[in-house]
């Protein structure tokens, strides 16, 4: 019986591993995800820098931030160098959907291998559901009918 009881431990520290090794693996997705949504929004501020300042005079003064200090060009020094931003963002961001699709794999594999399934949080009961309803009409404040 003994050894039956370490085998017991050996499965429950093995299934926590590959818990644990999955939270891991899920987390990093989001990261990804995360930091891909962070630098499409810098390609997005990037294109609308370029809309306003392509139409303008090329000679025209304009500031630019640089390691945290605001410096004064011209249009035509700064154009280019934001278009460069802008494309090496959008290589990166290739490069990272690349990353996301091989760890989407990855993980797809691992829950495959050790059979893990996600559990849905559709299981409600009827009086949790009715509490939320009555917690949606809070903040809503209507004045007597008669006035």
């Amino acid at each position: 019986m003994a050894s039956k009881a370490g085998g017991d431990s050996k499965e429950a520290i093995n299934e926590q591993l590959i818990a644990n090794t999955y939270g891991n693996m899920r987390s990093e997705m989001t990261q990804l995800y995360t930091k891909i949504t962070e630098l499409e929004m810098e390609v997005s501020e990037h294109s609308l820098v370029i809309g306003a300042i392509e139409p303008l005079d090329h000679s025209r003064r304009c500031y630019r931030m640089v390691g945290g200090v605001l410096v004064e060009r011209t249009i035509k020094e700064v154009l280019p160098a934001v278009h460069r931003n802008k494309e090496g963002l959008e290589e990166v961001i290739a490069r990272m959907h690349e990353a996301l699709e091989k760890k989407r794999k990855e993980i797809t594999e691992f829950e495959l291998k050790y059979k893990i399934r996600i559990r849905k949080a559709d299981t409600n009961t009827d009086e949790e559901e009715g509490s939320r309803k009555e917690g949606s009409a809070q903040g809503v404040l209507v004045g007597p009918a008669g006035q």
